[in-house]
């Protein structure tokens, strides 16, 4: 029989406590996939077996198993030296009430103790995450819908929508990084790659985006990033006009403007979720110039 607790390769390791009855923690690897894309469908979570893949792509994670079969798991990315984001944190319905969810959440915080770390928590995951010391610092508002031609949004003065040119990619992953707060140009170079992109540019330069990917349903807008509220409803508005009649997802600040123009736009919220930071502070949101996220899970 294994070892009652596996030890990963890389710093993302399994606490040495007691766990339940015939429970293993061990690093989640890509044959996994498939079985927790079966485990988040149990949450009605959206997650093709393509968005688990990119999201492992970037990131490391702990399978919980019992006798064999993946019954929790828990994700994070580590972006430089200072920060880390933590998702897809779940335990199947009929395995909870067991702490299951506590080792997953020691584990992935496993050598984080020098880094400000960001979640997202829905309502049944917050007391876990206080007692580990994450504090509230906002709200993120899911809205999603069949998209609809948008309202016409005048830009300021020299401002304009372009495509992504070739010689974009660097300045626009630091615009995702002041906008995070954490730097992600790898994760960002894929999304440009593997997404569509345009530009917000004033007098040339570009001064925001926004990304648009296959996503669960359909396509999800994120990251946006723009100066203020007008260039991201036009950045924003640009895809829903692009992909009228189809599914589209997109996670907003529940300050900053957006979700009643999205209401309008046709895009109802139905969803929201806790923006929890442990370390902070974290400057990052509309302030910083970040409109929507890659994810909840990444950030």
């Amino acid at each position: 029989m294994a070892d009652p607790v596996l030890i990963a390769p890389s710093a993302l390791h399994a606490v040495g406590r007691a766990l339940p009855d015939g429970m293993v923690l061990r690093t989640l690897g890509a044959d996994d996939l498939e079985a927790a894309q079966a485990l988040s469908r149990e949450f009605q979570w959206p997650h093709r077996l393509e968005d688990w893949r990119f999201g492992l792509a970037h990131g490391e994670g702990v399978a919980a198993l019992r006798d064999g079969e993946l019954v929790g798991t828990a994700l994070r990315w580590l972006w430089g030296k200072q920060h880390a984001t933590i998702g897809m944190v779940m335990v199947t319905p009929r395995m909870q009430g067991q702490r299951i969810g506590q080792h997953l959440m020691h584990a992935v915080m496993a050598g984080l103790d020098g880094r400000t770390v960001l979640l997202h928590a829905t309502i049944e995951g917050r007391g876990v995450y206080e007692r580990l010391g994450f504090v509230i610092t906002g709200e993120i508002r899911q809205h999603q819908g069949l998209a609809a031609p948008a309202q016409l949004v005048a830009l300021n003065e020299g401002e304009r929508l372009r495509p992504l040119g070739r010689n974009d990619a660097h300045k626009l992953a630091a615009l995702d990084a002041r906008a995070a707060g954490m730097p992600r140009e790898a994760m960002l170079q894929q999304l440009l790659a593997d997404g569509e992109t345009v530009v917000l540019a004033r007098g040339g330069e570009a001064v925001g985006f926004a990304v648009v990917r296959r996503f669960g349903r359909g396509h999800v807008i994120g990251p946006v990033v723009a100066p203020d509220l007008t260039g991201a409803q036009a950045l924003i508005g640009h895809w829903c006009t692009r992909y009228s009649g189809k599914f589209l997802r997109i996670d907003v600040d529940s300050s900053s403007g957006l979700p009643e123009w999205l209401e309008a736009q046709g895009l109802p919220r139905v969803g929201t979720v806790t923006t929890m930071v442990r370390g902070g502070p974290l400057e990052r949101g509309p302030a910083c110039g970040g409109w929507a996220l890659v994810s909840q899970a990444m950030g």
